[in-house]
């Protein structure tokens, strides 16, 4: 299959052709300093190949969910997900050739750093047999494939560069075509770089960027001066994809538009009086608080979006009169539950299953117990499996609900441990060995049990005491409650 996208022009009457089968395999790499039409360029890109192959957008101004409206694109707030979801979502993704665009506008720059290494990565890692061609498009590129160390942290860092290393380097195997545009080229690692074989050089102004720009068009230094001059919307292109040599191209219309726009001139306000304007300025105000911001839309779940993506047909609404709720009666859909989630944990081969395979499990014991729904979703049936996991069943008392609203501090996995120590600090017992620890942990890994034990002291959630005997003891600050000391290495 070959198709053929109209660009632009580079002259009266010359249009400039991208092809998108000789793009998935020499991969893109677009420089503009800001307002030199970068985005539109891409918007452009995006537009013109929608229909023609899955597209993949890494978005971290939140410019490019308004795709969502004319193309059908799945918009996704990062901010709204963890991490292991957005792998998830990320294996979806592949699984049913669905075009999304994430969206890190809510995040900070280390957390956008991590989400997009963790969604990458899970792009990358999909099984073989969803390997299908997609455009993986990354703007502002230089902020996930920094050339020096920044003001991040080293392990996001290392994260991120290596992620989109593995996306410009070993991405083309996969069907995983990479889309790089950034504002300094400078600034971008060049070992991602290097791996475009096309290329959009538009407006830039510092020398380091136009010899850079020069350098990967081929040609000299003396003529690179050419680059600074480009009109807003004009781009050098260069690439198998779409020029043997370099040409001067003008990006066309596009259909859709960013939900910021560039700054407008409009009208000053009609000149007052200087006191008029102090008083306006120096009035006396009644301090009274802020108006409260606008309510958000509640963030749809990670299930409700996997469902988005998967859907093979329309979402059918229910019949009118239908009842959402389940017909048995609380007490007893209660009773099911715990029933079920006791069998699970006592199921010797379900200690180390994945959550999201286990809730599909819990989901057909419930049903085989004339239970349609359960009324929990991923996250709850989470804290239920932890909460099982630790010997909690049945309705929980002042205590445990402050020990549960510490425990919502640390992640997910982490929140059946924390329950295991704090029933046993509670009820005055031996602290866990780290083996009791380690099954409720999901690992065979005693060295992972002391690193997460090493985390949670770190944190302020426990305080260890050691005796010279070698025995442990596990206080839980906020909540005043201490285990008696026992051996880490005992015996289950």
């Amino acid at each position: 299959m070959t198709a053929r996208i109209d660009i632009g022009t580079s002259g009266p009457g010359q249009s400039v052709h991208f092809d998108i089968e000789e793009l998935l395999a020499t991969r893109l790499l677009v420089q503009g300093n800001s307002g030199s039409g970068k985005s539109h360029l891409l918007r452009r890109l995006l537009e013109g190949s929608a229909n023609v192959v899955q597209q993949v957008v890494i978005d971290p101004e939140g410019d490019f969910v308004t795709l969502a409206d004319r193309f059908g694109h799945v918009a996704i707030q990062a901010a709204d997900h963890s991490e292991a979801e957005m792998t998830r979502i990320a294996a979806r993704i592949r699984e049913h050739r669905v075009s999304v665009v994430l969206a890190l506008d809510e995040l900070e720059i280390e957390a956008q750093m991590r989400c997009a290494a963790t969604f990458l990565s899970g792009l990358f890692d999909a099984p073989r047999d969803h390997w299908y061609p997609a455009l993986v498009v990354v703007d502002e590129a230089q902020l996930f494939a920094p050339a020096a160390a920044g003001e991040v942290s080293d392990d996001a860092r290392r994260a991120s560069l290596g992620a989109m290393t593995n996306l410009m380097c070993r991405g083309r195997k996969r069907g995983l075509a990479g889309v790089i545009a950034t504002q300094r080229l400078a600034k971008l690692a060049k070992n991602v770089a290097a791996e475009a074989s096309n290329f959009m050089m538009g407006r830039t102004f510092l020398d380091i960027d136009m010899a850079r720009a020069a350098d990967l068009l081929g040609m000299e230094r003396r003529q690179a001066e050419q680059i600074r001059d480009l009109p807003r919307g004009q781009f050098l292109a260069l690439g198998p994809a779409v020029s043997r040599r370099p040409i001067a191209v003008t990006v066309g219309a596009v259909e859709t538009s960013a939900r910021s726009g560039s700054p407008k001139l409009v009208p000053l306000p009609s000149a007052a009086a200087p006191e008029d304007l102090q008083g306006l300025l120096f009035a006396p105000g009644a301090d009274a608080p802020p108006p409260p911001p606008a309510p958000r839309a509640a963030p749809s779940s990670s299930d409700d979006l996997l469902r988005i993506i998967s859907r093979s047909g329309p979402v059918l609404s229910p019949a009118p009169g239908a009842s959402a709720s389940p017909a048995m009666p609380d007490e007893e859909r209660e009773e099911v539950i715990e029933q079920v989630l006791q069998e699970i944990v006592a199921d010797p081969d379900a200690t180390y299953r994945a959550p999201p395979v286990l809730f599909q499990d819990f989901g057909v014991r419930c049903r085989m117990r004339r239970l349609p729904d359960s009324g929990l979703d991923l996250a709850g049936f989470r804290r239920r499996l932890a909460m099982a996991r630790a010997g909690l069943f049945g309705e929980l008392d002042e205590g445990w609900l402050d020990a549960m609203a510490l425990g919502a501090s640390l992640p997910d996995d982490m929140l059946a441990p924390f329950l295991l120590v704090a029933r046993a600090a509670r009820d005055g017992c031996e602290a866990p060995s780290d083996a009791m620890l380690a099954q409720v942990y999901g690992t065979h890994s005693l060295g992972r049990v002391r690193r997460l034990i090493a985390y949670m002291e770190e944190q302020g959630i426990f305080v260890l005491r050691t005796d010279l005997s070698g025995k442990r003891s596990i206080t839980i600050p906020r909540l005043g409650w201490t285990t008696t000391a026992a051996l880490p290495e005992a015996a289950e």
